[in-house]
């Protein structure tokens, strides 16, 4: 989950396209069907466009970029765990973009792409059976061969890690072989539509076998993977940093010599550092600050459709921590369905979007985009928003009025205004909202032992629904933070995960928010926009819908 740094509002049509064409590739694939193509015209990338118009920007030229220097990234929070099998967070994303290359990645058409595999995954006819293809004369950062032992002893780790955020979304691998170093063998133990979306994230970044061995638990005090760069530093609260890694397989495309992530929490802050040059790139740009920002001359603002969502999650279980079997809590708002429909209902998504983020994000109700392949009337239904009908759900679950309701939240100032608004708005409808906000690190720690009563926080999105969903409202999923339990829903996403037709998923998918929105342990708010900011002196900075900023082919203009 991510905090407020992930942006979203509706498509254009050409967008809506790529996007659910995209989503329907991954469908296939684990059926063996090939990928799709993209022939649309138009040019989706490059310098500032216009609210609504995605700006991804364009890889470097290599003739028109220095070589060296070291790019300066102001980041809007600090990035958990440096460790794919444990991290949860979009700013470690940034970071492993740049040193921990995956199996499979994301282009800006949202199609998965071969990158340290050399081509798509074939799969069996019975779908439980997927071999993967892997790049030869590959090494980490270590010098040791990246090969198939590497692999199956990533996911191994994935798998059967006690922390692990991986195991739910590589479902039901039940053995992973190496009939020799350039292939890998999944054995499932039924179909799993999603996987292929899984090796295109942190499931499918491949760690050095040697620096597991070495480093077992404390992976992250000293990261070893296949990437343009490789770790150098990390200053808690403060910066990490990485450098070139010399034994990178496309070493020639790295123009820069290291990359420098500064922990900035404030947007104007970090705007204020762009404009002065002490950083070149701002992440998370405020829409406070998008108007003039795009006045300024000497930068540029990338916007993308994210492909998830900011919502608020209620603990109806969580006691022992996420991924323990949930508990009762002595709460009205974990026990009775009614006091959290009511919290719905006495929300106004639209107006909060247009006073707290003046109308660049767009209202949502759904963990699925309206811009997915398997998006759908009943997968898009929206609450009303009903003062009236929360008082009454809380006279019917026997609350008194106002109710207090305490919420976590982390505390950059996007946040808090969304919270302060919240608080404002919610009063209508009997509930007397007090806030908590703390550092985004810890915020991800009290998510996950349960300490919270309402947590604010959102999500970055993946190109598979499953992705969006499963791991968060799944019985027992590693990131149910909600300690949510449902049997009737945990049928449905099973289902969907199996199947492989994308009308049969698209209708279970609506079924899934149907029932998602009766126990509303999770209530989806709004779809951010990615909007980065960029000096105009660096070349090739992309930003695409999956929200990564991609900074690794990144120059200095000569």
């Amino acid at each position: 989950m991510t905090n407020l740094s992930v942006r979203e509002t509706s498509l254009p049509r050409r967008r809506l396209l790529r996007v659910a064409v995209a989503a329907a590739a991954v469908v296939c694939t684990v059926v063996a069907c090939s990928p799709v193509s993209n022939n649309e015209g138009g040019d989706p990338s490059g310098g500032d466009q216009s609210a609504g118009q995605d700006s991804f920007g364009t890889p470097a030229d290599p003739a028109a970029v220095k070589q060296g220097g070291k790019l300066v990234i102001a980041l809007s929070a600090e990035p958990d765990a440096l460790d794919p099998t444990l991290s949860r967070s979009l700013y470690s994303r940034y970071v492993f973009q740049a040193m921990c290359q995956k199996l499979y990645d994301v282009n800006e058409q949202a199609q998965v792409v071969p990158q340290l595999a050399t081509a798509l995954p074939t799969t069996s006819g019975d779908g439980r059976t997927v071999t993967i293809p892997l790049r030869p004369g590959v090494r980490f950062a270590d010098g040791t061969a990246f090969d198939s032992a590497a692999v199956k002893a990533t996911l191994q780790r994935h798998l059967t890690n006690a922390r692990s955020a991986r195991k739910s979304e590589l479902g039901p691998i039940d053995g992973v072989d190496t009939p020799d170093a350039q292939t890998v063998v999944l054995r499932l133990k039924q179909p799993f539509a999603p996987l292929l979306g899984a090796l295109a994230d942190r499931a499918g970044m491949i760690m050095s076998a040697q620096a597991l061995r070495t480093l077992g638990d404390d992976f992250a005090s000293a990261p070893v993977c296949v990437g343009p760069f490789k770790f150098a530093k990390r200053v808690p609260q403060n910066s990490i940093e990485v450098v070139r890694d010399p034994n990178y397989y496309d070493a020639s495309k790295v123009h820069l010599d290291a990359i420098s992530w500064r922990i900035l929490t404030d947007a104007s802050i970090r705007a204020a550092n762009l404009r002065s040059g002490d950083a070149q790139v701002a992440d998370s740009v405020s829409t406070q600050d998008v108007a003039s920002l795009r006045q300024d001359t000497a930068a540029s603002v990338l916007q993308s459709q994210s492909l998830g969502y900011q919502g608020l999650t209620i603990n109806v279980g969580n006691v022992d921590g996420v991924g323990t079997a949930p508990k009762p809590i002595n709460r009205p708002l974990a026990q009775n369905a009614k006091v959290r429909q009511a919290f719905e209902h006495a929300i106004d998504r639209k107006a909060l979007v247009d006073a707290v983020f003046n109308g660049l994000h767009a209202a949502a109700c759904s963990p699925i985009s309206p811009a997915s392949t398997f998006s759908s009337p009943e997968a898009q239904t929206c609450p009303a928003h009903d003062p009236a009908k929360a008082k009454q759900l809380l006279a019917e679950a026997g609350v008194q009025t106002p109710y207090t309701v305490t919420m976590l939240a982390s505390n950059t100032p996007d946040t808090l205004r969304l919270a302060q608004a919240l608080q404002s708005m919610v009063k209508d409808g009997g509930f007397d909202l007090k806030i908590n906000p703390v550092e985004y690190s810890s915020l991800l720690d009290e998510q996950d032992r349960g300490n919270f009563e309402l947590l604010q926080l959102g999500w970055s999105g993946r190109i598979d629904p499953d992705a969006n969903i499963t791991n968060f409202v799944g019985t027992g999923a590693s990131q149910n933070v909600a300690g949510y339990s449902n049997p009737q829903l945990d049928t449905v996403l099973t289902q969907a995960r199996q199947a492989g037709d994308v009308e049969e998923r698209r209708k279970l998918y609506g079924q899934a928010v149907t029932l998602l929105q009766q126990d509303d342990a999770l209530i989806y708010l709004y779809r951010q926009r990615n909007l980065t900011a960029v000096s105009k002196q660096i070349q090739g900075l992309q930003v695409y819908p999956d929200g990564v900023i991609r900074a690794a082919f990144a120059g200095f203009g000569k």
